[in-house]
């Protein structure tokens, strides 16, 4: 009787990871040591997409803090008046005004120090 070696299967699953290798370079390329190489390339690419968003938020935030400065507010005190006066923008949202559009983010910024108080 035959032996049976599914090799269909493991054909298959070994060109899965030679793909996923492509553009390795050196030994690499190797079944073996691209097994290696490609999982851990997983691993990262699964890490970085939620370190991803962490640092656009960073971003973000930085930006809206420069441009608030500029109106003698902090960020913190900016956030807080927004919350009173309901606008539910967000951080992405309020960073793209800030840098692109200034003239309307003035006129928020400048809502928010009434709200507070603050001219």
């Amino acid at each position: 009787m035959a032996r049976v070696t599914n090799k269909p299967a493991s054909r298959k699953r070994r060109k899965k990871i030679l793909k996923n290798a492509k553009g390795f370079r050196g030994s690499r390329k190797l079944y073996r040591n691209a097994k290696e190489a490609v999982r851990k390339g997983w691993q990262y690419s699964y890490r970085d997409r939620k370190t991803r968003k962490r640092n656009f938020r960073k971003l973000w935030i930085t930006r809206i803090n420069a441009a608030v400065r500029e109106h003698d507010l902090s960020y913190s005190r900016f956030i807080h008046g927004l919350k009173q006066l309901d606008i539910e923008l967000n951080r992405k949202t309020l960073a793209e005004l800030a840098v692109n559009n200034p003239e309307t983010f003035a006129k928020i910024v400048n809502a928010t120090k009434e709200k507070l108080g603050k001219k």
